[in-house]
């Protein structure tokens, strides 16, 4: 049994409106699970970006340094879960995720326009991110018609 929360489970909240870490605190305190597996229902779509302190023209190595300006974007349909502000520094000894950006909506095509929308309103200074990268990713045709594989990467698809 793997007793951790996936780094994915923002979407599965959004998805569910489930939350499970609540429910993952109150299992550990021997509460049983407040419903059951064929309870659960998808009721809209979500998607998430972990967007980090790498430089993406250069194999995606980490871009160390501090956080100079920090805009991230709200609103309807955005999720955010950071622990980062300006001033904050990025060191190399380190995971170098700055943030996860989960947009949702009533459809994939709701989420993906609240994703890039999102996107656009992230503003970052002092080190590179991977959100240009992620620009490209979800404004691409294969992305949004869902014909994404991971030989990608590899293959360019995304290069600028």
């Amino acid at each position: 049994m793997n007793a951790r929360l996936q780094v994915e489970h923002p979407v599965t909240e959004e998805v569910t409106g489930l939350d499970l870490v609540v429910a993952q605190l109150r299992a550990a305190a021997g509460e049983p699970l407040p419903w059951r597996q064929s309870e659960i229902v998808q009721r809209r779509a979500a998607i998430e970006c972990r967007v980090y302190a790498e430089d993406p023209s250069k194999g995606f190595l980490p871009s160390p340094g501090t956080i100079q300006k920090l805009e991230l974007p709200s609103g309807e349909g955005i999720r955010i879960e950071s622990g980062i502000e300006a001033g904050s520094t990025v060191s190399v000894h380190y995971d170098p995720l700055l943030f996860k950006l989960i947009a949702h909506g009533a459809t994939r095509a709701d989420a993906i326009e609240h994703l890039a929308a999102a996107l656009d309103r992230c503003v970052i200074e002092g080190v590179r991110t991977t959100i240009p990268f992620l620009r490209r990713v979800v404004a691409s045709a294969e992305f949004r018609q869902g014909r994404v594989h991971t030989q990608m990467l590899e293959q360019g698809a995304f290069n600028a």
